[in-house]
């Protein structure tokens, strides 16, 4: 047989496209050309495809080898065609059966010496092998993550011989780790490391005091709200931001295999041990927006989508630059972002809960009661001016942190005799059961959280008792708020509500909304008058 094709895909963001490999062996002088718009690391693989060839004990045809990808108009990249053009070479030239590998996707990057090596989003073609109904053929360094799709057949080899060998005989296609037992294996190794990667997730035990932003941290994990602390340093907001992973409720199958396929196609990849640990980005403050939502060329997610399902936290939210800050509010709402090139465009999950913290002025010490605060009033309304209105009115908790005047033996500096009588602060285990008791009411209600319904859904499920329709009516027309902002003030009071097992929300939870709804607050101009009034 002198034709040969063998089924792999190529990446387009976290979806994976079926590419069809073509093998021509035809006359002329011995040589290999790869066509179907392959990238530089593609059109290289007829070097490794030569020697590992030759390693595994097998011959190179002497004749002329053509290799298409098809589509031709799909950009192939990577090394995760060379096995499958080996295999179309090894079946084109008769070494192997021609079915060898029907009813197979396969992707492989090959050493010269025939091994096999890892490559990136195996568990995104699992998933698309799965939709189909197909088998799916990877090097053994991907299987512990392949197999995270349930209900697809997967086989693993380490070297090109490995895989010659079995698909060479008869029969049903063996599999050199069986499904069941890797599922187990890796289930195994992945309760372990999430046990252990549970117990390192700070307990919000730790936090002293903060009863107020304690409430609201709940709050948050319990709708799904995006939250911002402001406050003086040392007041614990990136402490109680931290504790934030450990009070969300436990994710679901689906939630664990879109954040995973993400990692997977990330330049850190994808690691089996942290399956259905919900992910915690914190960028640094000169982040590029770039890095923020991803980019480059290829495009690779960002960090709102390493954080899908997750957690972004933002330190030092006001250092941020607010071209940076402000590309964060379409994904805020949709819960996706679109990456558009010249060349093509791609989109990548991005529904993440946005945590952040802030200084409330640039020394820190406005509204601090020991500290005089020493910024002027331009550096101040430069400060704040970094954050516009419409990034602000999508964080739905607002929330004013000052410094609390503790007991020793809250700070555990008291004396062993006095220690018994110290109530100790509440578990993130105990918080936990509470969102996730709150959390069940939504699923049961509309199958989601209550900061991701939309404004139709929202009237209609958040039932408003009369005077509390009329609180919201009248603190809307009193604030100005927009509209986007009422529609998330009631979507807060419906969790606050969800939190007490109301079925209705009742003037406390609109009112408990509507103070989380308070800006950080501005400097009262009467002070810059006052020091003006004193340097004449």
């Amino acid at each position: 047989m002198s034709l040969a094709t063998v089924r792999s895909c190529a990446l387009a963001g976290v979806t994976a496209l079926p590419v069809t490999v073509e093998v021509h062996l035809g006359g002329g002088l011995p040589g290999m050309a790869i066509v179907g718009l392959p990238q530089s690391a593609v059109r290289e693989s007829k070097d490794r495809v030569k020697a590992a060839i030759r390693h595994a004990g097998l011959q190179f045809p002497k004749v002329k080898v053509i290799v298409n990808l098809a589509p031709a108009d799909l950009p192939k990249r990577g090394g995760r065609f060379d096995l499958p053009i080996a295999l179309g070479i090894l079946i084109a030239s008769g070494q192997l059966p021609e079915t060898a590998t029907a009813g197979l996707v396969v992707v492989g990057e090959l050493g010269l010496g025939g091994e096999l090596r890892a490559v990136e989003g195996s568990l995104s073609a699992a998933r698309a092998c799965r939709d189909a109904g197909d088998g799916l053929l990877v090097p053994t360094a991907n299987l512990a993550e392949a197999v995270r799709c349930p209900e697809v057949r997967v086989c693993g080899f380490g070297t090109l011989a490995d895989a010659v060998v079995a698909l060479g005989r008869e029969g049903a296609l063996p599999f050199s780790t069986p499904l069941e037992q890797a599922v187990d294996d890796t289930e195994a190794s992945a309760g372990a490391s999430a046990g252990s990667a549970a117990f390192r997730v700070p307990d919000l035990a730790d936090v002293v005091g903060q009863h107020a932003a304690r409430r609201a941290l709940e709050i948050a994990a319990a709708g799904g709200h995006n939250l911002l602390f402001c406050g003086p340093p040392g007041t614990g907001k990136s402490m109680l931001a931290s504790r934030l992973p450990g009070i969300l409720p436990p994710m679901d199958e689906s939630e664990a295999g879109e954040s995973a396929s993400v990692a997977s196609v990330s330049h850190a990849g994808f690691e089996p041990s942290t399956w259905g640990v919900r992910p915690f980005r914190a960028p640094h403050h000169t982040v590029s927006g770039i890095a923020l939502v991803g980019g480059g060329s290829p495009p690779m997610p960002g960090e709102i989508s390493l954080a899908h399902n997750g957690v972004l936290f933002l330190d030092e939210l006001a250092e941020f630059k607010r071209p940076v800050l402000d590309v964060l509010r379409e994904p805020l709402e949709s819960g996706r972002i679109a990456l558009s090139r010249a060349a093509r465009q791609t989109e990548f999950p991005a529904r993440f809960q946005l945590v952040a913290a802030m200084n409330p002025c640039p020394c820190g010490r406005y509204g601090d009661g020991t500290n005089a605060c020493r910024c002027s009033l331009d550096v101040f309304t430069n400060y704040r001016g970094r954050l516009s209105g419409p990034f602000l009115d999508r964080i739905d908790l607002h929330v004013s942190l000052q410094r609390e005047a503790l007991p020793a033996s809250a700070l555990g500096l008291a004396n062993e005799d006095d220690r018994d009588d110290v109530v100790p602060a509440e578990s993130s285990a105990t918080v936990r059961e509470r969102v996730c008791i709150a959390r069940h009411r939504q699923l049961a209600r509309q199958g989601r959280a209550n900061a991701h319904l939309a404004s139709d859904e929202l009237l209609r499920l958040a039932r408003l008792q009369p005077a509390a329709r009329a609180c919201l009516e009248e603190a809307s027309s009193a604030l100005e708020l927009s509209l986007r902002v009422v529609h998330r003030t009631l979507a807060l009071a419906r969790t606050i509500a969800d939190l007490a097992g109301a079925s209705e929300v009742a003037v406390a939870h609109a009112t408990e909304a509507m103070g989380y709804r308070q800006r950080p607050v501005a400097l009262p101009e009467a002070r810059w008058d006052a020091r003006a009034a004193a340097s004449v």
